[in-house]
């Protein structure tokens, strides 16, 4: 049958009740009280020592503790940015457009910007799917430099995007939509032959606690009739 363990500090509480019964004793002789007083420093610089020792153990747990949840804080702040970006682009990818845009329509009126690249499978077909990708980068980095600071862009689909306005009205949210196709006309995307890449819009509006679903029918609509207008233009839904 095992023993148990004794107690960590055991031989200091023994130390501690000699030197107590020694100093209590009237009888005790000099060098009992030396070797009480000697085996009690022993024993508390012993203490010590463990002590110290516990300290920089509990002080280095602790400190791997934190590097473990600032990890675990890491990983989860990644976690939650792919559930919810484009991994080829870091836009915002279909579900956290339509999350953002209901959340921003309950207390606000929102313009939507839906925009496709104008025969992006001739892209592909002609220059491969990296040219493709490339392309489409560009065209996100173009969005992003004329958006407002409250402005959210995201990739929705192979080629289409969407871009939520919640500080612009039907005007604004139009003349953004001009400047974005402007700007994506005017890039240089180093495509290995010379072509133009252009992108066609459509706009809607919708007031606060409106449906999200029936204003982007009505910017894609836009758009549709934007493409069957010749492409590479912007179109209001409220101008159909």
């Amino acid at each position: 049958m095992s023993q148990p363990n004794p107690d960590l500090f055991d031989q200091e509480n023994l130390a501690l009740a000699t030197a107590r019964a020694t100093f209590a004793s009237d009888a005790a002789s000099p060098e009992e009280y030396r070797q009480a007083l000697g085996e009690l420093i022993h024993r508390y610089e012993r203490l010590l020592r463990e002590t110290s020792r516990l300290i920089r153990r509990s002080d280095r747990e602790e400190f791997e503790m934190n590097q473990l949840n600032n990890r675990l804080n890491e990983l989860a702040s990644e976690l939650e940015y792919r559930a919810t970006h484009d991994a080829l682009t870091n836009a915002l990818n279909r579900g956290a457009v339509i999350a953002k845009a209901n959340q921003i329509i309950r207390s606000q009126g929102l313009a939507i910007i839906v925009l496709d690249i104008d025969f992006f499978k001739q892209v592909n077909d002609s220059f491969g799917h990296l040219v493709g990708d490339k392309v489409i980068c560009g065209v996100v980095d173009a969005v992003a430099r004329c958006l407002p600071e409250s402005g959210l862009v995201g990739r929705v689909g192979g080629e289409e995007f969407t871009v939520l306005l919640q500080d612009s009205d039907y005007a604004q949210a139009f003349t953004i939509a001009e400047q974005i196709r402007a700007e994506i006309a005017g890039r240089d995307f180093s495509l290995p032959a010379p072509r133009q890449i252009t992108a066609s819009f459509g706009v809607s509006w919708t007031p606060a606690g409106a449906n999200f679903s029936i204003a982007y029918g009505a910017a894609d609509e836009a758009l549709y009739k934007a493409k069957q207008g010749g492409r590479n233009r912007v179109m209001r839904a409220d101008q159909l």
